[in-house]
């Protein structure tokens, strides 16, 4: 259906006048007057009908609106609209409840173990990897370029991770043979933990936290990882006193797939396919909880003969207090290195997470297969929760007051 006026001249002479448009009949619907300016939600056109509108500017010639974009308001209900933005309101929101999921998810790993023993360490490398991908879908190219242009951050980072961490591994990991007459291999359990590279749990913690500071994070934990393969072993020979073999391919080839690949497939995805990555958007919160929930379960549910041993209350308490000093040191430190910074505050909380959180899948899968006794993977298994838990709390708690 085409509106047309009477003569465009006519109506400029009499612009102080609501005019009115007589549209054409459709085979439908009777003749009716729409009064000027026209609102969508007053409009009843019959399916298929192209709607021209007059726009009048003042002192200046009409201009039309192309009817091939025109509109068919008529077929587009509020209540879905609304209906529509609610559940994507929902879907959003989903990372704001992710503390108390890791909580249920403790407790339900505790009481009933058999909901995440299927989700054994093969799946841990997929997992982490998407939420790498997570992250690259909300980020951009020059995130990273910027985040490169910080090199006093990153290598305040890497302190925190590879000279903060293995120092109080080191105290705690004393304390708990000396001071809790623990087995020695608790004691390495809780030195390894400190001495492998950041968790990519930190690079998702920040994103939710402060989303310009998630590239850094990403840079910070990659540099980590990468030259863990080094550090790593070197960390345990002088921590524990004894060599600790690490397969250098398989680390490298473990980085591609949980942090680089990822994270340039979701660049790329949200550069070159806008409207796909639009689509992916909303649901990426809520299979981020899932596949972090999981992360956190399966680890304390396959060694949870373990933790609920004798001992297990002694690892948890040690592993707590190690966990808080590094988030609290990783803060302080940040606060004195770059209190004259403008961005202080997110860079301390950025800091924070690389310092109180690293790979302790990485540690239980290193455990596993090159120490012989299995209590040495009983530090890290606890610690993949603890870290979790109270890592998310802090994003619970960030992100919502921004101190």
């Amino acid at each position: 259906m085409i509106l047309r006026t009477s003569s465009v001249s006519h109506l400029h002479s009499h612009h102080n006048q609501t005019p009115t448009f007589s549209p054409t009949k459709c085979s439908s619907e009777k003749k009716s007057l729409i009064a000027y300016p026209i609102r969508p939600n007053t409009l009843s056109l019959c399916k298929g009908s192209r709607l021209i509108v007059h726009r009048r500017v003042s002192g200046e010639a009409p201009e039309w609106v192309d009817p091939d974009e025109s509109t068919d308001f008529a077929s587009v209900s509020p209540q879905i609209l609304e209906k529509k933005a609610s559940f994507l309101d929902v879907l959003k929101k989903a990372n704001s409840i992710l503390p108390q999921v890791v909580i249920a998810t403790t407790i339900l790993a505790l009481v009933y173990p058999p909901s995440f023993t299927w989700f054994t360490s093969r799946y841990y490398a997929p997992a982490l990897g998407f939420l790498m991908f997570a992250v690259g879908l909300n980020s951009s190219e020059k995130d990273f370029i910027e985040a490169f242009n910080r090199p006093k951050a990153i290598i305040a980072g890497y302190v925190g991770q590879f000279v903060i961490k293995p120092f109080l591994g080191y105290l705690f990991g004393t304390m708990a043979m000396t001071l809790f007459g623990l087995p020695t291999p608790l004691g390495a359990g809780i030195m390894l933990t400190s001495c492998v590279s950041g968790a990519q749990l930190s690079n998702y913690a920040t994103f939710l936290t402060d989303p310009t500071m998630a590239p850094l994070s990403i840079v910070m934990t990659s540099i980590s990882t990468a030259t863990a393969v080094f550090v790593t072993p070197l960390l345990s020979l002088l921590l524990i006193g004894k060599r600790l073999p690490v397969d250098v391919k398989g680390m490298v080839s473990n980085i591609l797939q949980i942090v680089v690949s990822p994270v340039a497939a979701g660049l790329l995805l949200n550069r070159f396919l806008p409207r796909i990555s639009g689509a992916i958007k909303p649901f990426l919160p809520p299979l981020s909880v899932l596949v972090t929930s999981l992360c956190v379960g399966a680890p304390l549910a396959i060694n949870i003969n373990s933790v609920l041993s004798p001992f297990g209350l002694s690892v948890l308490l040690l592993v707590t207090s190690f966990h808080l000093s590094a988030f609290i040191l990783g803060y302080a430190f940040t606060g004195v290195a770059f209190r004259n910074e403008p961005e202080v505050k997110p860079l301390q909380r950025t800091l924070s997470y690389e310092t109180g959180m690293q790979s302790s899948l990485l540690a239980l899968a290193l455990a596993n297969k090159f120490f012989q006794d299995p209590l040495v993977g009983v530090p890290p298994a606890i610690s993949v929760v603890i870290m979790s838990l109270m890592g998310f709390s802090l994003v619970m708690i960030w992100a919502k007051k921004k101190v």
